[in-house]
């Protein structure tokens, strides 16, 4: 079974300060297929920041022609 157990906060990959863990299962068949760390109200409050930090910049970039 998977373990995810890092979140992606201001471009990192990060180990959350959660504790509770969710237990994935596939829809189809019941079976458990991942155990997932969730984050905290700490780490949500490091992405907010980053969120908030990176906006300025963001904000007036554009979308590129590819």
């Amino acid at each position: 079974m998977k373990t995810v157990d890092h979140i992606y906060i201001n471009g990192s990959f990060v180990k959350p300060h959660g504790k509770e863990v969710l237990e994935l299962v596939n829809p189809s068949t019941g079976a458990p297929i991942a155990r997932v760390t969730l984050a905290d109200e700490q780490d949500a409050q490091a992405a907010i920041a980053a969120a908030k930090a990176a906006y300025p910049s963001f904000s007036r970039s554009r979308k590129s022609s590819a």
